[in-house]
């Protein structure tokens, strides 16, 4: 470390003085506060007039289109669904590999008796993160950060766990415990960000320090890394000195909380364990997704996070691919989160991530046409393979959920105009109106089922093989939920809705 004394940082609120303005009168504040209702009411529900619309317009608009146009359709979407199982399943088959390498390193730790193959006074020197939004987080940072610093296996003169947190005001006796930890640990730092609002204010407050750190470790404050994730993604920067970024796997550890929570978690073993690796061996590059990511000091100072993003992770990893980082999935660096408990926070969660990602990829597509600007290592040039793989995750990815919700209102319509009178009748109408239909549906039934086959292999300890078959049954219903939250996101960017809204833990 670059200095030996621990401290707390509590900067306080700043002073407010008198305003020198005249005092605004009862009306015009009533009519001020009008205004800003009204604009409120309108930024929120703009979104679900247009996504509303757009369902209401494409139902109706099929049911008067001619058979032949409509075949048209149907043909386009199947091939569209093909694709998108297609290039699902290659991830998953591609996702082996790094889980077979994974295994083998800890069966020989194992072998080894736990010995890394780094000794204790050569390991890189780390800054672990724990970032905190209070009055969402009140009830749960005590436990985090207690845990991070008695249960992460580190050694002590070589980390230190630094609980960033803000809040709009003061929530006592909690904050004082929290600076107190400090005094009783060696390796703890708690700051409280001054006139913060957001993760990405905290995170660039905490670059301005100088903490002596090589490494840099992100994660939200409700996980709980494994104790020996900081151990293996350390090893990985030092088996590879062209490591930038080494992103772990994150798991639900809240799965048989509700039934919401479950399926979340096996989402989660499905993206983390399967389709992260198996997109970064086939494409060629992987990405930081927030949380359980470690990164070199020097990288991540010079990159900070963009505040008007509402996803600053994602366009932080994407700014480090354009210069050409190299980011590794390793499987061993796990930790455990918690999934929303209800469906209006997983709602709120996931628009704020369909937004963001809409954001990250209007700013980044051009990586698919551009040169790397400013490369971190010698000799690098995007190749084709990886240019294809960005076109693939921010373009094709977001124009998928206009395909799926087409292919919905295209079933919709069907059901409107000829109505079933039978289960039968229903089965052949959604997916055999066709003959080259029955050929695309049970080739992309197949890849679904080898996807959730190679999930099951991989699947975390919070998850059951009955999860992963009721995932499976409602996977459809899953993808049109899905795009229907990424449409929502597009209409919020439209309406440029800006409401950052935290998930509440408890």
């Amino acid at each position: 470390m670059s200095e030996s004394k621990h401290f707390t940082v509590d900067i306080g609120e700043a002073p407010v003085y008198p305003s020198s303005e005249k005092p605004v009168s009862k009306r015009n504040w009533i009519s001020d506060n009008a205004r800003e209702r009204a604009s409120t009411f309108i930024s929120d529900w703009t979104p679900f007039g247009l996504v509303s619309s757009y369902f209401v317009f494409s139902t109706c608009l099929y049911m008067y289109c001619t058979e032949r146009l409509i075949a048209i359709f149907w043909f386009i979407y199947m091939c569209t669904n093909f694709y998108i199982a297609g290039a699902t399943v290659l991830e998953a088959f591609m996702s082996v590999t790094p889980c077979r390498e994974a295994r083998k390193v800890v069966t020989e730790a194992e072998e080894k008796g736990w010995l890394f193959p780094t000794a204790n006074d050569q390991l890189p020197v780390l800054d672990l993160l724990i970032v905190a939004y209070l009055p969402n987080e009140q009830d749960i940072i005590m436990d985090r950060a207690l845990y991070a610093l008695e249960q992460i296996d580190y050694p002590r003169d070589k980390i230190r766990i630094n609980i960033l947190y803000n809040t709009p005001k003061a929530i006592e006796p909690l904050e004082t415990k929290l600076h107190a930890l400090a005094e009783k640990y060696s390796h703890a730092r708690v700051i409280k960000v001054p006139n913060s609002t957001s993760k990405a204010d905290n995170l660039n407050y905490f670059f301005t320090l100088d903490t002596g750190s090589d490494l840099i470790a992100i994660y939200d404050c409700d996980h709980y890394p494994h104790p020996n994730a900081p151990r293996w993604a350390a090893e990985r920067f030092m088996a590879d000195k062209e490591v930038d970024i080494v992103q772990g796997r994150c798991i639900i550890f809240n799965s048989d909380e509700t039934f919401l929570t479950s399926m979340i978690a096996v989402e989660f073993d499905k993206i983390y364990a399967v389709s992260h690796p198996g997109r970064a061996t086939m494409w060629g590059f992987g990405l930081f997704c927030g949380s359980n990511g470690y990164w070199r000091t020097s990288l991540l100072r010079d990159l900070k996070m963009d505040g008007s993003m509402l996803t600053e992770d994602i366009d932080s990893a994407l700014r480090a691919f354009s210069r050409g980082s190299k980011t590794v999935h390793d499987l061993n660096v796990t930790s455990y989160e918690l999934a929303p408990t209800t469906f209006p926070a997983f709602w709120k969660q996931r628009l704020r991530w369909a937004q963001g990602w809409a954001q990250a990829s209007m700013k980044h597509v051009k990586m698919v046409y551009n040169k790397p600007m400013e490369p971190l290592h010698d000799g690098y040039n995007r190749d084709f393979t990886a240019r294809f793989g960005v076109l693939s995750l921010l373009l094709i990815r977001e124009a998928s959920y206009y395909l799926v919700t087409q292919y919905t209102c295209l079933v919709i319509s069907f059901i409107i105009v000829k109505f079933p009178k039978s289960g039968e009748e229903l089965w052949k109408l959604v997916y055999f109106q066709y003959p080259v239909s029955q050929w695309l549906f049970i080739i992309s039934v197949i890849c679904l089922i080898a996807t959730l086959w190679i999930t099951n292999q991989v699947k975390s300890e919070f998850v059951s093989r009955k999860m992963i078959i009721l995932f499976s049954v409602l996977y459809p219903f899953y993808l049109i939920l899905a795009a229907t939250i990424g449409l929502y996101g597009h209409a919020r960017q439209i309406v440029k809705y800006s409401s950052w809204n935290p998930t509440a833990r408890k």
